[in-house]
């Protein structure tokens, strides 16, 4: 019986081979950013299960436009995420957060990166193409929101950079729902608000823990532009603005009111405190903590709140 002899050689190359296909799989996690990914994801598979639960449709009926949707929309804003990366390789290369970024560590090259961030952006469009014109329409205005108007135009020039980014993010359940029902109903719209308001104090929060690393780089955030007081005041305003808006969500059920409520009173409490606090970067660290979980809490809650084990 003849033995195959294993060298250390032999172990070397399948180390080797696995050190690069994890590298390969850690860089094109950070070339798509995944984490932001999968956050967009939960308010289109949201809007999504709210259009089939107030059009009394059959999900599973749907299920084949639903794969179209989520895969599609989340193709689209990965492209658009990939070539923000392209766009901005030269801050990327002086925030510390940022440096580990194969468009900056030169692990994928520029050209490629380009051409994954379109084609990916090509493909998501088309793939929502089968669902309905509508989605379409909502996943181009995010799409060139954030590559157009927020990366190229308006992220190094004007604080507005925040507003304009977050139109980007608010489309999410807009494109979930409009996919299967026209979203002229008050409940995407009131979530796409949602989102809309959030990503201003979500995103100065990082500012703010960022603050070195966004001044060093010159983009024009809040707090390096106009400084921590004025920030600390605008997440206060914002954050009352959400106040109002889960009353107009009463058909998700008073469970979903109720809870909505309790989390926005907590979230308005705690940027509040801000305006007293003398270690802002630890506030600002509660703060980050806070809206990061506000998001996923609230369209977990819609979803579980019109399931069929509330029926």
């Amino acid at each position: 019986m003849s033995r195959q002899i294993v060298t250390s050689s032999d172990i070397g190359g399948i180390t080797s081979e696995k050190e690069n296909q994890t590298s390969i799989a850690v860089d094109l996690k950070s070339l798509f950013k995944l984490p932001v990914l999968i956050a967009n994801a939960v308010p289109i598979f949201a809007g999504f299960w709210l259009a089939v639960y107030f059009t009394e449709a059959s999900f599973a009926a749907n299920f084949g436009i639903f794969l179209l949707t989520i895969i599609g929309s989340t193709l689209v804003m990965g492209g658009a995420l990939v070539i923000n990366n392209w766009y901005d390789v030269d801050i990327d290369t002086v925030m510390d957060r940022t440096k580990t970024r194969p468009t900056v560590t030169g692990n994928i090259g520029l050209r490629t990166v380009l051409w994954i961030g379109l084609g990916t952006s090509i493909i998501g469009l088309v793939m929502l193409a089968f669902t309905t014109l509508e989605a379409v329409i909502y996943a181009l205005i995010g799409w060139f929101t954030y590559v157009v108007l927020y990366t190229m135009w308006s992220k190094r020039r004007y604080t507005l950079n925040t507003v304009i980014g977050s139109i980007s993010g608010a489309v999410t359940p807009l494109i979930g729902w409009a996919a299967l029902a026209p979203a002229s109903n008050i409940v995407p719209i009131v979530l796409a608000l949602i989102i809309f308001i959030w990503q201003m104090p979500h995103t100065f929060a990082i500012a703010i823990r960022k603050y070195d690393e966004y001044k060093a780089a010159n983009v024009a955030m809040l707090p390096v532009i106009y400084g921590m007081a004025i920030t600390k005041r605008q997440m206060v305003v914002y954050i009352a603005c959400l106040l109002p808006l889960p009353f107009y969500l009463f058909s998700l059920g008073t469970a979903f009111v109720v809870i909505a409520t309790l989390l926005n009173v907590g979230y308005f409490a705690l940027a509040f405190s801000g305006l007293f606090a003398k270690d802002t970067r630890k506030w600002a660290d509660k703060m980050f903590m806070v809206s990061v979980n506000y998001l996923m809490i609230i369209f977990v809650a819609a979803i579980i709140a019109t399931g069929p084990w509330f029926g």
